[in-house]
């Protein structure tokens, strides 16, 4: 099972303008840098917590889809809607699914890709990536991104600003012991 990002969120969680606010940045010499550093801390904050967290557009893939009605894990929640579910048959035609059947079940985190009541998913053709499922996950806006999550980008923004090396000679860095624990409630654990 593979996921990968098929559209870039349109904003970040992070304003510029409050991350400069946060770093006590006036002028606009570093905005570039800044706005990397965003989109750096984004992608971390995902990572740590197999979740999506501004809209998103993402794909699947699976080898075959799982034995009789078993589910599909949709990773990184939380997922906001599907929009195609494609697979190869063994002839080795792409078919697209009917909305008539699958359902999702997005109150479960991650949420899970379900045949239809009674009925299992169709053969598909013995081959890599046989299995295409294309969703679109995220919390939305910024404004819906949990105050906690958005605390730690911009720790994380400030970490990387300061040192903009790997390594610092000559200091002792100590990380704050609650800074990764602003993650903890949204970390996903897969089953």
């Amino acid at each position: 099972m593979r996921v990968r990002v098929i559209q870039e969120p349109a904003s970040e969680p992070v304003s510029l303008s409050d991350a400069k606010l946060h770093l006590r940045v006036d002028g606009s010499d570093d905005d570039a840098l800044i706005s990397a550093l965003i989109v750096a801390a984004r992608q971390s904050a995902e990572h740590q917590t197999s979740r999506a967290l501004i809209t998103q557009t993402l794909r699947l893939t699976l080898d075959a889809f799982p034995s009789g009605s078993d589910g599909v894990e949709l990773l990184r929640p939380p997922v906001q809607s599907i929009s195609a579910v494609q697979y190869v048959d063994a002839s080795g035609n792409t078919v697209t699914l009917s909305t008539m059947q699958y359902g999702v079940d997005t109150v479960s985190q991650p949420a899970w890709l379900l045949p239809v009541y009674g009925t299992s998913w169709p053969a598909t053709r013995d081959q890599a990536n046989a299995v295409q499922i294309d969703y679109v996950a995220g919390y939305g806006t910024a404004a819906a991104v949990p105050q906690s999550i958005k605390q730690w980008m911009l720790l994380a923004i400030g970490d990387m600003y300061a040192s903009r090396e790997a390594t610092v000679i000559g200091t002792i860095a100590e990380r704050l012991s609650f800074v990764d624990r602003l993650l903890d409630p949204y970390r996903v654990w897969s089953a």
